[in-house]
């Protein structure tokens, strides 16, 4: 057996939003080596699964992820909502806040791995945290928070190294307003095909039109929205021709993982097909991730998520799909975490690196050093963690 290899088998394997194929799936270093029959590595029984590409979060806060929803809402804007629940010699802002960043971090991670993302946007300064050994994926950004509480977001548009998507927070508010107008960025020399507009609930249809002429895009986080502002996303933007992604935003506004906002997306309503797109190809065209990001192809990236096969296309089974029913998660060709059923199958070297969480009572286990980050936040907030709502217990 070759080092580092595995042969996923006999599982229906995704090729798109309605496409899929039964065949082996052969990982090898940390990419997809091969969409045929292999048979040199460790073999994994997926019979009666369903293996999807690794779902692509396009806005996340980490660092929140141990917090309560925070506020009462609606408010007519983000900026209302901020200043509401802005108390930082309070708890539970107190608190978290003593808890080492490096730590909320890697909940963050966890909090999406549960959720059976792989790669996420995480509207932030970059840490040092975020290396290889990270659970996620976390590309680097160009960013501003937002026009209100930015200095100058054209100076960090011109920053922002071409490559790279340019991410900022604009029209978060429930309807529209002279502050929000989309010229405003354009102005600012930072409007153009790598701008990436998080949340846009208040644009215009000249906005959209001006976005679309310049091939913005937009990332969609549709419970965070209806949380503060009582709103979200109208017909005009979603069939404004932007591209568009979903985001879950952090934990102070946001749902639990990335599965609840498409079924919330869903709602809008939206086509199963597209909202897969959102979370998977066109994520990653968005983010200008590497080439075969968001999809399963050969020689690309084996993040991945397996999850139960009941016959539906592969976007009508991630609209269905509940985070209690992922059954693998692998970044980078690393099983990253594994329900009970297969751990049970991998060999002793991969079973070693996973650690017992207990999710709502029920048992998933993850690579991530689980005791070292449960004891450093329940040192602060007591054994009984929440993790975006969800309890959570792990052995410390």
């Amino acid at each position: 057996m070759k080092t580092g290899r595995w042969i996923l088998g006999g599982a229906r394997v995704a090729l798109g939003a309605a496409e899929s194929a039964r065949f082996d799936l052969a990982v090898e270093a940390g990419r997809i080596a091969s969409l045929e029959t292999a048979r040199d590595g460790a073999r994994l029984d997926l019979g009666g699964s369903l293996i999807l590409p690794g779902l692509i979060n396009a806005h996340d806060h980490l660092q929140y992820s141990l917090y309560p929803r925070l506020g009462r809402g609606p408010y007519p804007d983000a900026e209302s909502w901020a200043r509401a629940i802005y108390r930082p010699a309070e708890p539970p802002i107190s608190e978290q806040r003593r808890i080492p960043i490096s730590t909320r971090l890697r909940w963050g991670a966890v909090r999406n791995l549960l959720g059976g993302c792989t790669t996420v946007a995480h509207h932030d300064p970059y840490r040092r945290t975020f290396t290889r050994d990270f659970p996620v994926r976390v590309p680097k950004l160009g960013w501003a928070h937002s026009l209100e509480f930015t200095d100058s977001v054209g100076r960090e548009y011109r920053r922002t190294p071409r490559r790279r998507p340019f991410v900022i927070h604009f029209a978060e508010a429930a309807a529209p307003r002279e502050s929000d107008r989309l010229e405003r960025l354009a102005r600012e020399g930072a409007l153009s095909d790598r701008t990436v507009l998080v949340h846009g609930v208040a644009l215009t249809a000249e906005d959209l039109a001006l976005a679309a002429a310049r091939r913005a895009s937009l990332v969609w986080c549709p419970s965070s929205n209806h949380f503060i502002l009582g709103a979200s996303l109208g017909r005009a933007a979603l069939s404004s021709g932007l591209r568009i992604a979903l985001g879950t935003d952090s934990a102070l506004s946001g749902a639990a993982d990335l599965l609840e906002e498409i079924r919330t997306a869903a709602r809008a309503p939206v086509s199963p097909e597209r909202l897969y797109a959102m979370v998977t190809r066109d994520a990653a065209a968005i983010l200008r991730l590497p080439k075969g990001a968001g999809s399963i192809v050969q020689g690309g990236p084996a993040d991945l998520v397996v999850v139960p096969d009941r016959g539906g296309t592969p976007a009508e089974e991630l609209l269905e799909l509940d985070a209690a029913e992922i059954q693998l998660v692998m970044v980078r060709g690393r099983i990253r975490l594994a329900a009970p059923r297969l751990r049970g199958q991998l060999p002793a070297a991969a079973r070693r690196r996973l650690r017992r969480l207990e999710v709502e009572g029920r048992e998933v286990w993850i690579d991530a050093n689980l005791p070292r980050i449960y004891r450093e936040a329940a040192r602060v907030l007591g054994p009984e963690l929440h993790l975006a709502g969800k309890r959570v217990r792990a052995e410390p």
